[in-house]
C-alpha cells in the first residue's frame, strides 16, 4: 500500500486505496482534492455516489471512503477492508434504529 504524506498529497489517486476509477467516483460526488474529505461522512458520500450514478454500488466502496476520510483526518493508512466490520456494525445499528417493532 502506498504511504502518502497527507500534508502534501494533492491528487485523489495518491491516497491509500484510491486508483483512477475510485478517484473518478469521488469527483462525481464533488470531491476533487484530498483535503475536501476532511469532515465528510463516508456513508453520505456513498449514498450520493449511488444517486448520481443511478445504481446501487457495492457497499465495499463505503469501506474505501471510510479509509480515506480516516486517513485525511489523521489516521494511519490502512487497507480498505480493515473498515468492513465497522461499516457492517454501523449499518446494522442504523437498521435497528429505523426498523419497526
Amino acid at each position: 500500500m502506498k504511504d502518502p504524506n497527507r500534508e502534501i498529497v494533492a491528487r485523489l489517486d495518491a491516497l491509500p486505496n484510491i486508483g483512477k476509477a475510485m478517484a473518478r467516483d469521488l469527483e462525481l460526488v464533488g470531491i476533487d482534492h484530498p483535503k475536501q474529505l476532511i469532515g465528510k461522512d463516508p456513508f453520505a458520500l456513498y449514498a450520493e455516489l449511488c444517486r448520481k450514478s443511478g445504481q446501487k454500488i457495492d457497499p465495499c466502496v463505503i469501506d474505501v471512503f471510510m479509509s480515506v476520510v480516516d486517513f485525511m483526518e489523521g489516521g494511519e493508512p490502512r487497507l480498505w477492508w480493515s473498515f468492513t466490520d465497522e461499516r457492517k456494525r454501523v449499518l446494522l445499528q442504523h437498521e435497528e434504529t429505523i426498523s419497526p417493532e
